[in-house]
């Protein structure tokens, strides 16, 4: 297999049918249970490592990469398992706890295309263990821009290739150690056709004229990285419950106690007390022991949960938080027509033109344009009506170049149409 870019033109003839045709009829698809090279022993220290790096050096094309999490057993989101495979290099499963600098393998991946899932989900876990790709292709974001109606990789695996996953394990504990068989058995498949279905899928890109389009998206993503959120403690759920700006202060210390004490036991947080209890503790401000909520977890720190209730009632009324936080962009598009009218005729017109150019080319309307900028650039338009000043302003909130070409025009016969 030679390198390709996620901008090359595939030959069309490599795949078997559209993107966006069904599935055939008929039997049920013969589940992928095992990789054809069987599961590969986990490399757990430096001379494995170093035997990691010489054999996908040695090999060619893009490589496949995959990261384990153990998302709702431990705090945060590293990586518990690493899976590699390259052809002619043959397929790695990696402990990036025993192993915790792959900056080797980076460094011998160098400019060579990465193939992953829904890249989001790994890009920042796989950084913090030294990968960090150059060039990047998302099986996922490829199946939205082919307008594919599942693209979870089971779904993109039999739609494309025609055989079932067994996923069985996606929700288990990948921090225990050792990984049982079946697990890492589990893990190796992520990885073992994905190069064959990165190759059909670009394809199908090349085929409906998106090429341009996947390489603009698969390039952004290479800066990628989570968002950080203000005040992620208003997300706790059921807050909505908790009505005065002094119970919003008491909500605050108690999720920072609780997520204090998870950090502390590496243990996710809804593990320590779920959410239900924080805000039952916020509603009935404890003084006691005797007063928390009848659980284990709320008896087990107790001492932390009353401490944060204190906390809570001895804050300064200007230090309590606000009920909502301020919102810097328009009001919600329902009250458009009662406060600006011309914008809510203006946003309709493009919103239909979206919509049609969304259902001609099978694509999600969301991944033409972003609901959130299209309304910033309609509620507050540039001076002047024009391809570049629109497409400008949607460049100013992210909008990536294909999309502005897209939308640029529709916003000018929008803003032309649109009368109140």
């Amino acid at each position: 297999m030679t390198e390709q870019t996620s901008g090359d033109t595939p030959d069309p003839a490599t795949t078997t049918r559209p993107a966006t045709s069904p599935p055939p009829a008929g039997p049920p698809l013969p589940v992928l249970h095992t990789p054809e090279d069987g599961v590969p022993n986990v490399v757990a220290d430096e001379r494995e490592l170093d035997e990691v790096a010489a054999a996908i050096a040695g090999g060619e094309g893009p490589v496949a990469i995959d990261a384990e999490r153990a998302s709702g057993y431990r705090y945060g989101q590293r990586a518990y398992l690493v899976q590699l495979k390259r052809e002619g290099s043959g397929l790695w499963l990696i402990d990036p706890i025993a192993c915790p600098d792959l900056t080797p393998l980076s460094d011998v991946i160098g400019d060579a295309e990465w193939i992953l899932h829904a890249a989001t989900q790994d890009l920042a876990c796989l950084a913090e263990v030294g990968l960090r790709p150059r060039q990047l292709f998302d099986t996922e974001l490829a199946g939205r821009l082919l307008g594919l109606p599942r693209v979870g990789l089971a779904a993109v695996l039999e739609h494309y290739l025609g055989i079932s996953l067994a996923k069985e394990h996606s929700a288990v504990d990948w921090s225990t150690r050792p990984l049982p068989e079946p697990w890492l058995r589990y893990a190796a498949l992520d990885v073992e056709v994905l190069g064959e279905l990165r190759n059909l899928m670009g394809a199908d890109l090349w085929r409906q004229g998106k090429s341009e389009w996947a390489r603009e998206e698969f390039e952004a993503l290479l800066d990628w990285s989570p968002a950080v959120r203000a005040e992620p403690w208003r997300r706790t759920s059921g807050i909505n419950k908790v009505r005065t700006r002094r119970g919003l202060g008491i909500m605050r210390e108690l999720w920072e106690a609780r997520d204090t004490i998870a950090a502390e036991r590496d243990v996710s947080p809804g593990r320590i007390v779920p959410d239900a209890v924080l805000v039952e503790i916020a509603l009935s401000q404890p003084h006691t022991g005797a007063d928390l909520p009848r659980n284990r977890a709320a008896a087990r720190y107790q001492r932390q949960w009353l401490a944060a209730v204190r906390r809570g009632n001895e804050l300064e009324e200007r230090f309590l938080p606000e009920r909502s936080l301020p919102n810097d962009g328009p009001p919600p598009a329902k009250a458009w027509p009662d406060k600006n009218p011309l914008a809510a005729a203006r946003l309709a017109a493009v919103r239909a033109r979206l919509t049609a150019f969304a259902e001609e080319h099978t694509i999600p309307v969301e991944n033409v344009c972003s609901p959130d900028p299209l309304r910033r650039v309609v509620w507050t338009p540039p001076s002047t009506h024009t391809e570049e000043a629109f497409a400008a302003a949607l460049a100013g909130h992210g909008v990536r170049s294909w999309q502005r070409e897209i939308v640029a025009p529709m916003l000018v016969e929008a803003f032309a149409e649109a009368r109140v």
